[in-house]
């Protein structure tokens, strides 16, 4: 149990690279997003981890132009949003990456949760109306829209059962929300979208709740090793006075979800991973050319304004995502330690000068970025108490 409890430049020497029987790499492949300094910094650190974890080596950035011996083995920023652009890469199987490949652009954003608010709301290429339908017993009320038009006429109908939550699809961290409680806020907030880019990415309408809990359910993927997790999430305050995404905790069972649900958990976390589970097998059964070695679910459970309780998942994530550092220090351990059948671990992301760091802390991430200023992110692992 010792390696549990190690940040990863303590991590044992015993699975060693193996020179040109693989490499790992990082790529930067969404050219609409631009990378911050801190994640790119953070996929490169969990890009060195996966690649000890698979006993490749780490070979840095992605370089086209480049000859590599071996298999290459893909830590992708984002979701590949084309099923040609993985295949030009070799990337053919979940076996190759440490995210997913879906064949459209919208799946791999929180529009593909909501069904669409009338049969003439626009679509982007690939919609699939029957989704909706398998979807509507395990997500919140609500819509996708593509249009700032058809985004009023969805708002309109929700305010109609208590206030609306607005999302674009490209926000992250909790960025990119708003609330409005009366056809007034819908409207302001509306005008100051930018038309073009709701058309291009979408946006969610959906029903808003109090008193939220953010669960996350997932599992990961890579070679012979699979987990299967759930936990919460927590937020805190960046630089800006913004509420964000501020870490999560998360308790990871070395196997299929069977293996998971053993372990002692709360009801309300049993009803988040069914949710999840329903809400991945529609998906999979709608659009079956997708794979995916690291899939997430966002699961939110609150209380609307007429005192109604709901649960429901937010969105999925088929890339590295802020629980990565956890997923990739729980699958260190378990390959250390083949006894070893359940872990909690932690991620954290503090803004601000100083920020406290645990000893046995795994620090990926620690310095001033940018954009969002000074910050660090550090992942670490406890034992569970029931494994």
């Amino acid at each position: 149990m010792g390696f549990v409890l190690q940040p990863f430049n303590a991590w044992p020497t015993g699975v060693a690279a193996r020179a040109g029987f693989g490499m790992v790499v990082v790529y930067a492949g969404n050219a609409d997003r631009r990378v911050c300094h801190h994640e790119s910094a953070t996929y490169h650190a969990l890009a060195q981890r996966l690649a000890f974890i698979k006993g490749y080596e780490f070979a840095g950035e992605f370089d086209s132009s480049c000859a590599y011996p071996g298999t290459l083995y893909f830590v992708p920023s984002d979701t590949f949003v084309t099923l040609e652009a993985a295949h030009r890469l070799g990337v053919r199987g979940d076996q190759d990456l440490f995210g997913g490949v879906v064949p459209f652009p919208f799946i791999a954003t929180k529009t593909i949760t909501h069904p669409l608010c009338d049969a003439g709301a626009q679509a982007p290429e690939g919609w699939s109306r029957a989704l909706a339908q398998r979807l509507q017993d395990v997500v919140l009320p609500g819509f996708s829209a593509f249009s700032v038009e058809d985004a009023r006429k969805a708002g309109s109908i929700l305010l109609e059962q208590g206030a609306v939550r607005l999302k674009l699809a490209n926000g992250i961290g909790g960025l990119g929300q708003w609330v409005a409680a009366d056809e007034d806020e819908l409207d302001a907030r509306l005008k100051d979208l930018d038309a073009e880019e709701v058309a291009r990415f979408g946006m969610v309408l959906e029903r808003n709740l109090a008193d939220v809990a953010t669960l996350s359910v997932g599992q990961v993927r890579v070679d012979d090793l699979l987990a299967s997790y759930c936990g919460t999430q927590q937020l805190t305050v960046n630089n800006a006075g913004q509420e964000v995404y501020g870490g999560s905790r998360l308790i990871v069972a070395r196997g299929d979800f069977d293996a998971l649900l053993e372990l002692d958990l709360e009801p309300g976390m049993r009803t988040a991973i069914a949710q999840a589970c329903r809400y991945h097998a529609a998906v999979m059964q709608s659009f079956p050319d997708m794979f995916a070695s690291r899939c997430n679910y966002d699961v939110a459970q609150g209380v609307d304004d007429g005192g109604s309780r709901y649960s429901g998942v937010l969105e999925q994530s088929w890339r590295v995502g802020g629980a990565s550092a956890a997923e990739i220090a729980a699958f260190g351990a378990f390959r250390a330690d083949p006894s070893l059948n359940a872990v909690c671990a932690l991620t954290s992301e503090t803004y601000g000068d100083g920020a406290p760091v645990p000893d046995d802390a795994d620090v990926y991430f620690r310095g001033v970025d940018e954009r969002v200023g000074p910050l660090t992110k550090y992942a670490r692992l406890e034992p569970y108490a029931d494994a």
